[in-house]
Order: C-alpha cells, then sequence, then structure tokens
C-alpha cells in the first residue's frame, strides 16, 4: 500500500487513526502493531511471515546477547550470529540473482534459477534489527523484554518501506510512553501534506519528463536533453524519497512519535561531503556508526582510512541496489569523498560559494546518471551526450520539454531549498491575529492536499523509487 493511494488517504489511514485515538493508552501500541503488519501483509502477504520470522529471531537474539553477562566472547559470538543470519537473509533475497548472472557469465553453461521478488523494505528492517543487535551488545540500549514493542519498533507502517531508518535508541523511550496531542496532529498534518504534495505533484511529474527521454538511446540524445533528463531524475528522485521521509515523520507525529529528519535540503551543498550530510542521513549515519567506526574510521593511518572509506561507499552503493551500476555509483562517491579529504579539499574552501555549488550539482549529475543507468555502458554513453558527443547539442524535443515543463522546474528550485517554504508559510505570519492566521495556513495546506489528491485521481504514474531498494 502506498502512502499516496486513494486506499491509503481515504480509508486505511482515517481507520486506523480513529481507533488508535479511541483506545486507551495500553492499548494503542495493539492497534498500531496490527495496523502496520496489515499494511505490509496488502503489498506482501506472503512476505509478512518472512518479517514476522526476523521480528522473533532479533528480539530472542537480544535477549541472548545481553544475557551472556560479562562474557565479553559469548556476548561478541551471539552478536556475529546474529548479523550474519540478518546478511545472510538480505544477501538471498537482495544478490542471490545478481550473482548467479555473474558467475553464468563465465560458465559454457547457464545455471538456471527462478527469480524472486525482493521483500519490499527488507533493507530498512534489517538494518533497524541489526543496530539494535549492536547498541544491545555495546550497552548503549536494554534489551526490549516486551515482544509487543520490539515488534512495533520493526514493523512500524510510517517508515517501514522506504524509512528513514530509525535506531532503537532513538525511540525506546517512546515505544513506552509518548504524548499525543491535537497541536502534534496537526504538525504531522502539514508534513505529509508537504511530502504527498512532493510526491504527486513535483517528483511523478519529473518522472513522466525522464521516462520520455530514458526511452530514448542515449546516443541519441542532445546534450540539451541529456541535461534535461539528468535534473528531471534529480528532482524525482529527491522529491520522492524526500516526499515519503516527510510523509513518515508528518504520521510519526500523528501517532505521537519523533522521527528525526531524513533530508536536509542537499542540493543546497557545496561539497559531495556536505551532500552526503543532507542526502538520507539516516542511511549515512547507519553506515558510519555501524561498518565505519567498527573498521577504524578515521583514527587510523591515511592508507587504512582510505580502505574504510571504500568499503563503506562500495556497500552503499549494493545496498541500493544488485547491479554493477550501483556498485560503480557507489565507488564513484567512495573515490571523490577520498580526494576531497586528502587530494583538493583544502583548495576547495578557497573557492566561492557559487563555485563550489556549481563543482557540486555538476558531480551529483553525473552521480544519477550511473544510478538510473540499466548498465555501465548506458552511463557511459549518457554522459558523452552531456558533454556534447552525442545527437549534437540542442534540439527540438529538449526545447519543448523545458518549455512545457518551465513551472515544474520553478516549483522543484523552489521547494529544493528552504526558500520555497518560506514561501508557503509566509501569507499566515501575515496576520497579527492568530487565528487568522491558523484559518489561512488551514486553506493553504487544505487546497495543497486537494490539489495533490487530483493529481492522485488523474495520474496513473505513481510508484516510490525507493521501494525497490
Amino acid at each position: 500500500m502506498l502512502f499516496s493511494s486513494i486506499t491509503f488517504l481515504f480509508l486505511f489511514l482515517p481507520v486506523v487513526m480513529a481507533v488508535y485515538y479511541i483506545v486507551p493508552g495500553r492499548a494503542k501500541n495493539v492497534v498500531l502493531l496490527i495496523a502496520s503488519l496489515f499494511f505490509y501483509a496488502w503489498g506482501e502477504p506472503v512476505y509478512v511471515a518472512l518479517m514476522i520470522l526476523s521480528i522473533l529471531f532479533n528480539y530472542f537474539c537480544g535477549r541472548d546477547i545481553r544475557d551472556s553477562g560479562e562474557d565479553e566472547r559469548k556476548a561478541k559470538l551471539s552478536l556475529a550470529f546474529a548479523v550474519t543470519v540478518n546478511v545472510l537473509i538480505l544477501g538471498f533475497f537482495k544478490y542471490y540473482g545478481f550473482i548467479l548472472d555473474t558467475v553464468n557469465l563465465f560458465l559454457p553453461a547457464d545455471i538456471p534459477y527462478r527469480e524472486l521478488p525482493l521483500p519490499v523494505g527488507i533493507s530498512f528492517y534489517t538494518f533497524q534489527a541489526i543496530s539494535y543487535l549492536v547498541d544491545v551488545y555495546r550497552k548503549k540500549a536494554e534489551p526490549q523484554k516486551n515482544i509487543l514493542y520490539f515488534a512495533l519498533y520493526i514493523s512500524m507502517f510510517p517508515q517501514l518501506i522506504a524509512g528513514p531508518i530509525v535506531r532503537y535508541v532513538d525511540i525506546e523511550a517512546q515505544l513506552r510512553n509518548r504524548r499525543i496531542s491535537v497541536r502534534r496532529l496537526g504538525q504531522g498534518a502539514v508534513f505529509f501534506i508537504i511530502g504527498l504534495a512532493k510526491k504527486v505533484i513535483v517528483a511523478n511529474t519529473a518522472g513522466q519528463v525522464f521516462d520520455q527521454i530514458s526511452g530514448v538511446p542515449a546516443s541519441s540524445l542532445s546534450m540539451l536533453t541529456a541535461w534535461v533528463g539528468v535534473f528531471s531524475y534529480a528532482f524525482q528522485i529527491y522529491f520522492d524519497f524526500s516526499g515519503y521521509s516527510d510523509m513518515a515523520v508528518g504520521l510519526g507525529k500523528m501517532f505521537g512519535f519523533e522521527f528525526k529528519k531524513n533530508f536536509d535540503y542537499p542540493y543546497l551543498s557545496e561539497s559531495i561531503t556536505e551532500f552526503w550530510r543532507r542526502w538520507h542521513i539516516s542511511l549515512s549515519t547507519w553506515f558510519r556508526e555501524y561498518v565505519y567506526i567498527p573498521l577504524g574510521g578515521n583514527r587510523c593511518s591515511v592508507s587504512r582510512n582510505i580502505f574504510n572509506l571504500m568499503v563503506v561507499w562500495t556497500l552503499t552503493g549494493m545496498w541500493h541496489g544488485a547491479a554493477w551500476n550501483f556498485i560503480a555509483w557507489g565507488v564513484y562517491y567512495g573515490v571523490i569523498l577520498v580526494l576531497e579529504k586528502y587530494v583538493w579539499g583544502d583548495s576547495l574552501e578557497h573557492l566561492s560559494g557559487v563555485v563550489r555549488h556549481i563543482y557540486t550539482i555538476l558531480l551529483v549529475m553525473a552521480g544519477w546518471v550511473f544510478f538510473f543507468s540499466p548498465s555501465l555502458g548506458y552511463a557511459l554513453r549518457y554522459l558523452a551526450s552531456m558533454a556534447g558527443a552525442g545527437a549534437g547539442i540542442v534540439d527540438s524535443k529538449g526545447a519543448f520539454l523545458l518549455y512545457t515543463h518551465w513551472l515544474l522546474y520553478l516549483l522543484a528550485v523552489l521547494g529544493s531549498s528552504s526558500f520555497g517554504l518560506r514561501l508557503l508559510n509566509a501569507p499566515p505570519r501575515m496576520f497579527r491575529s492568530g487565528k487568522a492566521g491558523a484559518v489561512t495556513a488551514a486553506v493553504i495546506y487544505m487546497g495543497i492536499f486537494v490539489v495533490s489528491v487530483a493529481f492522485l485521481v488523474t495520474d496513473t504514474f505513481n510508484p516510490f523509487l525507493y521501494f525497490r531498494f
């Protein structure tokens, strides 16, 4: 079930919210857990059993790690076993087809295999489970004794499908006790409506433009059309994923939870290092805490630190997809981050902000080419077209798409910075009366909601890009 669907907006969410707010405090977690399992089973009726098994396995592993007491060796073995099982399950569903395809390239005959659909959200809830186990081992968190609370942590529907990746230590207390209020409900609704508009108005429209361009052979694209395509994809993936994250944060508030933000206007960055502090913050934090630091982080020799960075970014690429283009994308960013840290980082600091921003955007756009390309060969041909080595510099297709979608790109640019939100909230702040401002804000956001629903009703193009990761 998608957040951006009529079924969710006008059936599932109202019913769950009504029951959740009516039942007494102790029953709220039960309602939310049942709703979360139903939400997942709606799209994954078979794989809900896999998630339940993951919940049971990690619950008992967390207890076992702590029951090891002061026996460090036993606790470490318990942690290693639990993490290995989680990684193997994730690896099987996500990478076994990719591995067999790669092996088949070197064999005289193909090894046949059955393609299995990837369980939606498995990368996210597996990473959450691993973070819980490691934090229990590090004694940063107590193992959860109430299996209902732990099941809710893993399966909570607002962030189950595509994040943000929520660490157990951040919501441990909220699982036991949290406050719901009309104010939080209103704040959550605003977050949700903004996220919904990002998704259905900007991301979906930008995705339609990109699909028109990606359907053309890369070598047949003009320089202008290739750049229109990559910018369309950049806006699509940002507004798609940040929109989902805003909806998740908003839903969390509506149910009394506080999730950390997952995006902080990444396209305003002035270096790739800064970009990755602003983009998919929960994933970057997870890899830093549970891979980079255990490997030694930056408290080691230069050569070891470079190795650590490259391992992290290769794994980041693999996390996003079982294909060589994703691995290349991860390695690409690993190399750039190493170069920024050890080669040209100091020189970059002496450049003007405008130059640093252009530098960052150019590298990010090139990175998206590796990300969306079906193969490395396609990526190289697309990059060549962006450099003018395709079908010329300008053509009618690119010019037509720019002319017919100028409002989309204007909205996307405004929405990629805090200026867009300030502009949206300016009318309510013009009133001296708090009630008049509140009414104005309500009218504005209800208008945005109505327009978003109109887009949903009239448009069949409504994928979530990060569902496949």
